[in-house]
């Protein structure tokens, strides 16, 4: 008889990552026949097309020459003064919002999830997000004794579902001193949907009116980890407009990522960036989310702040950085119209993709419809409102078949069923 010594909150707990375990299911069957042979679709990270992990070239050569105090030394808790502000022009460029902002250092997008759970919500309150969700949110909310409700993200006309989020948040706010409301865009993980300003500004407005009637606050998370990869690097950022002169009843959090468009996933590095109409507030951000960095992880990467910080502060460094990440988008981009196009020739269902490293196949029995997949040695994501497919890690040459293959697994997991 086991005798368990876990504290009640911590017991029957088990980080058992669905991606993590479709991706070693591809490693072992390539291992067994060769990767040529083998389309791995699990992978939340830039490979090229020779299936080699990207990182970009200017980023490793500022990082492999930073001087080794650079490196090795502490960072402050919040992080480096000039990191957070040099993270802010990272995120908001030329679409910075008006009101007060402030920054704290986090490890990756997931540090800032964390905190802000933490410290913007109460023990046994719901979180909101989509039902298209990266799952580490359900795992951070049920690990701090939160829960998480999901609403419709799309209309049937494939349009941002604003209605749904806004019965979600009046029916919670009945019952909560305050509601937090999570928004992966732009360039959503896992759909590749992307919120227009225009989306935004109604959804502030909508927050706005139900912490008003209700005499209540409201958060608004907005997860940014693939804006680097979004499109055109002005243009994704306007969505940020949507931020200025916010009500006071709303804080909005935005969460930027060194993972993805610095491709330095393993560093651990990120910034969650506050918007608010109150000075006041932003300084309580700054001082309970350092404390709380204090309480869990500490110190930061300061390598990562350093190279950031080296980048935007040289034009020509910039300017190497940006064509890179383009170059990289434009080659994701690539492997989207193939897919996109096959998928429109076959009538295979999927969510509206605008950019991004994933795509999605909404579905009933995803693990399914993946293990039909598995015949033909494609490996994918089950989720449980459909199939993942991780662009970013499929080479161009394995794109063409994917689509036919998967909608015909679809047809064979719904003849199955009859």
């Amino acid at each position: 008889m086991y005798n368990s010594f876990a504290a009640p909150q911590a017991k029957g707990k088990a980080a058992n990552d669905i991606i993590f375990a479709a991706n070693a299911l591809a490693v072992a069957d390539a291992a067994a026949i060769g990767a040529e042979n083998v389309t791995n679709g699990t992978i939340g990270a830039i490979l090229d097309d020779d299936s080699k992990l990207v990182c970009l070239p200017t980023v490793e050569a500022v990082y492999r020459n930073l001087p080794i105090n650079e490196v090795i030394a502490y960072a402050p808790i919040a992080g480096t003064p000039d990191f957070l502000e040099k993270v802010q022009v990272a995120t908001f460029g030329k679409s910075r919002p008006n009101g007060f902002t402030s920054a704290v250092a986090t490890t990756g997008g997931t540090g800032g999830i964390h905190h802000a759970i933490w410290n913007y919500t109460e023990a046994g309150d719901t979180v909101i997000t989509a039902d298209w969700y990266w799952g580490a949110y359900k795992v951070l909310c049920l690990d701090m004794g939160r829960k998480l409700d999901t609403y419709k993200m799309l209309t049937d006309g494939g349009t941002f579902n604003l209605p749904a989020l806004t019965e979600k948040v009046n029916a919670l706010l009945a019952k909560q001193n305050s509601i937090m409301v999570i928004i992966n865009t732009p360039a959503h993980n896992p759909t590749g949907y992307s919120l227009t300003t225009e989306d935004m500004e109604q959804v502030v407005a909508m927050l706005n009116k139900a912490a008003e009637e209700t005499g209540k606050q409201a958060i608004l998370f907005l997860d940014a980890a693939y804006i680097d990869y979004a499109g055109e690097k002005d243009a994704v950022r306007e969505v940020f407009k949507a931020l200025d002169n916010l009500p006071e009843r709303v804080l909005a959090i935005v969460q930027y990522s060194m993972s993805k468009g610095f491709t330095m996933y393993g560093q651990r590095l990120g910034a969650m960036i506050c918007v608010t109409s109150s000075e006041a507030a932003a300084k309580e951000f700054f001082e309970i989310n350092q404390y709380t960095s204090r309480a869990t992880w500490s110190n930061n990467n300061r390598a990562a702040m350093r190279t950031l910080v080296q980048i935007y502060s040289d034009d020509a460094l910039l300017t190497a950085v940006e064509a890179e990440r383009d170059h990289y988008y434009k080659m994701i981009k690539a492997r989207a119209d193939i897919f996109v196009e096959e998928a429109k020739a076959c009538g295979l269902p999927m969510i509206p993709y605008i950019a991004g490293f994933f795509l999605s196949v909404p579905c009933a029995n995803s693990q399914a419809v993946c293990d039909i997949l598995h015949k033909d040695h494609i490996y994918l994501v089950p989720l449980a409102a459909g199939v993942r497919i991780a662009l970013c890690s499929i080479p161009l040459q394995k794109i063409p078949g994917i689509a036919a293959k998967l909608n015909d697994a679809l047809k064979a997991v719904e003849a199955a069923k009859k």
